[in-house]
């Protein structure tokens, strides 16, 4: 066979293995998209629960109440109870409140979507990762070259993280549908908007701390993302709590959903220790990245936009941490820092990939 005739059957083998990409990404999708309707199934079958329905009776108004009040029997005469009312204690500035029994409610036929949900999302996932495998063979290189590259992993990297606090045993089925939401519409983009041939890297890129510096990003972005969506339900079931323990009354919708959540402290907890668990490993990708930007380009720092926001990330998840360990930032004040921080994340992704010209600016998007 001449050099002609091989180059020209790597080229065909690698436009075939990018098409079997395309394929395996557009496959993960549709079932992702399945899982979606089971989670939603899940949650629809727990609002019916028998736990879900006595939460919306303990927080409807009296008038808008249709369960009777508790009644006795003593002596021959009836004795009208009023319903109990919700009792929170605090504890160091928390309140003393037990978890919810998670989407499903204690529903029998909610949990069984569940569970159909998360095999979905295992199929996904592998079929999600056959496509990120293929993708690199198609470059022979790793498949981070460019921001599609990096969308596909990073989403198949998040589930990853998810379904390994499952198998942990964690208590983190309730993040099933916002995940899978948000990895859709990651997914959605890529394919639409930031798709990219497969190509070669630049010569800059030719280095193998393009396996140290980007896959340590794509795991702490990962987890980042994780502690922030715990965050967001925080901060919606500390409201929730908030209003029951002045006396006032949540809608029956957000009692519904907030009441199988876990509580607002254990959701705060959660996103606390994901975070700090991650940080020291963000911390190892901005000096990585400075390490491969010296041998790069002669110099290993130098205020390029990517470079600045990678530090603003990590001084704004500093700031976080720091204000954990004070005693009046913690709650909805820390947690407000930590999705300002996760939001320079996503900047530093997005934003400067797209709108900001600088060293990192390459392979198109």
């Amino acid at each position: 066979m001449t050099l002609a005739a091989a180059t020209d059957l790597a080229a065909a083998t690698n436009e075939h293995l990018a098409n079997i990409s395309n394929v395996l990404i557009y496959s993960a999708m549709a079932v992702y998209t399945l899982a979606f309707f089971a989670y939603i199934a899940e949650w629809l079958f727990g609002s019916r629960s028998k736990v879900a329905r006595t939460a919306a009776a303990l927080t409807a108004r009296p008038e808008q109440s249709k369960a009777p009040a508790v009644t006795v029997r003593k002596d021959g005469g009836t004795a009208v109870l009023e319903r109990p009312k919700v009792v929170v204690r605090s504890a160091s500035g928390q309140r003393d409140v037990p978890d919810g029994p998670g989407a499903h409610g204690g529903d029998e036929q909610g949990d069984l979507y569940g569970r159909i949900a998360i095999s979905l999302t295992v199929l996904a996932f592998l079929v999600e990762l056959g496509g990120v495998v293929a993708r690199a063979a198609s470059v022979e290189r790793a498949p981070w070259g460019n921001m599609y590259e990096f969308n596909i992993t990073f989403s198949t990297v998040a589930v990853g993280v998810y379904l390994l606090l499952l198998a942990l045993k964690k208590n983190v089925r309730w993040l099933g549908l916002f995940l899978v939401t948000t990895v859709l519409l990651d997914l959605g983009l890529a394919v639409t908007v930031l798709y990219t041939a497969s190509d070669q890297l630049v010569p800059a890129l030719h280095s193998y701390w393009l396996y140290i510096h980007v896959s340590t990003a794509i795991l702490c972005g990962a987890v980042f993302y994780v502690g922030a969506v715990a965050t967001i339900l925080y901060l919606f079931k500390d409201s929730y709590e908030s209003k029951l323990a002045s006396g006032g009354t949540p809608g029956t919708f957000a009692t519904s959903v907030l009441e199988r959540l876990p509580s607002s402290a254990s959701l705060d907890k959660f996103s606390y220790r994901v975070n700090a668990a991650v940080f020291p490993l963000w911390t190892f990708t901005i000096i990585a990245g400075a390490i491969w930007a010296g041998d790069a380009w002669g110099r290993y720092w130098g205020w390029d936009p990517k470079e600045t926001w990678s530090f603003i990330t990590w001084v704004a998840y500093a700031c976080y941490l720091h204000a954990r360990a004070t005693a009046g930032w913690k709650g909805r004040k820390a947690a407000y820092l930590a999705l300002i921080a996760f939001g320079c994340w996503l900047f530093n992704y997005y934003g400067v990939n797209i709108f900001v010209s600088g060293k990192h600016s390459y392979a198109g998007v």
